[in-house]
């Protein structure tokens, strides 16, 4: 069914593979609860709801795409929602309304995934420029485990610095990077989940993982929250959230789009540069964003740490099918997930590592051409400076057409770029 001969990989390797993605990408199901319940909604319906949205998506994925790929709630857009739509407003709108618009976006977005849109976009993204965006995502992984192991930190002065590295903390991070690492070069199977393993044994022995209590029954306090697309839009229509649906439709669409090609040419996946069963692919972050609404999380989007059970040999949608089925057995065990995700240097060093990996295709960008060069560099150095894929994909593709049309290249741009060079300058000006 996953084609595991024909894509080099076996049974064992993708289970690894899935319980590594799934370990590195869990503090999902606490940051999400966290910061969407700021806007009102009961947590444990969050909890629920984020791993109602992770199963459907990467279940799409898995059996519907064959790809490695895992779908989840985006950390920047669940901060977009708190904060910018429903606690900014001041109490004109709640969470309800919120999440009707991003019932909305799901709508469009599923309609917009059904066309050859997606798909030609890929196709329309010049090669240097996917190679900055997975070279990119690799510095903002590295850059997110650096700052949650507490090895870079806030500074007032100079934005970030070095973090106290006698603190205990920071020296589980340390140590589970070296150890880590040390198995990666001796080429042990699996290097990454059991780096993770020991570094969890290690935090436990130093009182830094505390586990209380295990095991708690899954629920939904509110039940459905939207399900009427009819009363959503109206919604959407009577507090003029059109600005608000377009955004989350672009920033997740570049987002899933850049994170897929980003993670596909680290796993070898692209044949000729293009993604076999884009459209099939790019269907799964739609449909999750769609039911999570539904239930009440905001929009999704593939995950970046899907590369971390990539590096461990993940080829097929049996790695993704893992991480599902994981998630399944993670909502009865709320309060054990919550222990473990608490201890950031546990996860931390496998992000460091997989930016590690995914900086290589830098190499293949065509530094000697500068109207190449440049707009690449854009997007590897905005990304991990503003946390934001989207932002650095904004930046590469703006760029991109204006030094080709001063070269005088203008019609070797494909006309999806200038239409998208467009919509990321008037989304960067007026809605971000």
């Amino acid at each position: 069914m996953f084609r595991l001969k024909e894509n080099g990989t076996n049974v064992k390797t993708e289970l690894i593979a899935g319980i590594t993605t799934f370990f590195t990408m869990i503090y999902i199901v606490v940051v999400n609860p966290s910061m969407l319940s700021a806007s009102g909604v009961p947590l444990d319906q969050v909890f629920i709801a984020t791993i109602i949205a992770i199963v459907i998506g990467t279940l799409w994925m898995s059996l519907f795409a064959n790809y490695p790929l895992v779908i989840g709630p985006s950390i920047g857009l669940n901060a977009y929602f708190t904060y910018s739509i429903v606690v900014s407003s001041e109490g004109t709108i709640d969470y309800l309304t919120g999440f009707a618009a991003v019932f909305v976006s799901g709508i469009f977005f599923v309609l917009l995934s059904l066309t050859p849109l997606r798909e030609k976009l890929i196709l329309a993204i010049p090669e240097n420029l996917k190679r900055a965006i997975a070279a990119g995502i690799g510095l903002f992984i590295a850059f997110l485990g650096l700052r949650m192991g507490n090895i870079i930190v806030d500074s007032e002065s100079n934005l970030v610095m070095l973090g106290d590295l006698t603190s205990p903390g920071v020296l589980l991070t340390l140590f589970g990077l070296f150890v880590t690492v040390i198995l990666m070069v001796r080429n042990v199977s699996g290097a990454l989940f059991i780096g993770m393993f020991i570094t969890g044994v290690v935090a436990t022995l130093t009182n830094q993982l505390h586990i209380e209590k295990v095991v708690a029954v899954p629920h939904l306090p509110e039940g459905i929250l939207v399900w009427n697309p009819i009363e959503a839009i109206g919604q959407v229509i009577s507090y003029g959230l059109y600005g608000v649906v377009f955004s989350f439709i672009l920033v997740t669409l570049f987002d899933t789009t850049g994170t897929m090609i980003g993670v596909a040419k680290q796993a070898g996946l692209m044949k000729d540069g293009k993604l076999p069963r884009a459209r099939k692919a790019l269907l799964a972050d739609s449909v999750a964003t769609t039911f999570g609404a539904m239930f009440g999380t905001s929009p999704t989007t593939a995950f970046i740490e899907s590369s971390a059970g990539v590096a461990a040999g993940g080829r097929t949608g049996l790695t993704s099918l893992t991480v599902a089925i994981l998630f399944v057995a993670a909502s009865f065990f709320g309060p054990l997930v919550s222990a473990i995700s608490g201890v950031s240097a546990i996860t931390s060093p496998i992000l460091i590592i997989v930016g590690t990996l995914m900086i290589g295709s830098i190499k293949e960008i065509e530094w000697e051409k500068f109207e190449e060069a440049f707009p690449a560099f854009l997007i590897i150095l905005i990304m991990p400076l503003t946390s934001s894929i989207a932002t650095g994909i904004a930046f590469g593709f703006i760029s991109y057409p204006i030094l080709k049309i001063a070269k005088g290249e203008a019609k070797k741009v494909h006309p999806l770029l200038y239409v998208f060079a467009i919509l990321f300058a008037f989304q960067l000006t007026f809605l971000s």
